[in-house]
């Protein structure tokens, strides 16, 4: 199992998750960010850390959000990793308060 970053995240990217996560499994797009279930340990540290509720153990993932699960497996292969934490993008609270945001997700 693994730990899902969900559409919450979408043109926020608070990165307070970053900064717990002990295996440096995120990785990172222009205005997402992703956990590569391959190097995911499953501890659940970045959870309570996501100001927006956006990360999900996976089998926990909300029914309309599973496809954020193939998701972040396709996009952690080609972003790079994102080990500290970095300030989130200048209108992240603004964004933070849209559920519907997918389709502003830059790859």
């Amino acid at each position: 199992m693994t730990f899902v970053v969900t559409e919450a995240c979408i043109r926020c990217k608070y990165t307070d998750c970053v900064d717990v996560c002990p295996v440096d499994a995120f990785r990172e797009g222009v205005n997402f960010l992703v956990i590569d279930p391959d190097d995911c340990i499953d501890c659940a540290l970045c959870v309570p850390e996501c100001p927006v509720g956006a990360i999900f153990a996976q089998e926990d993932v909300p029914g309309d959000q599973r496809a954020f699960t193939p998701l972040n497996a396709e996009l952690a292969r080609v972003w790079r990793p994102i080990t500290r934490k970095k300030a989130a993008l200048p209108d992240a609270d603004e964004w933070a308060m849209i559920d519907d945001k997918r389709s502003e997700l830059q790859r």
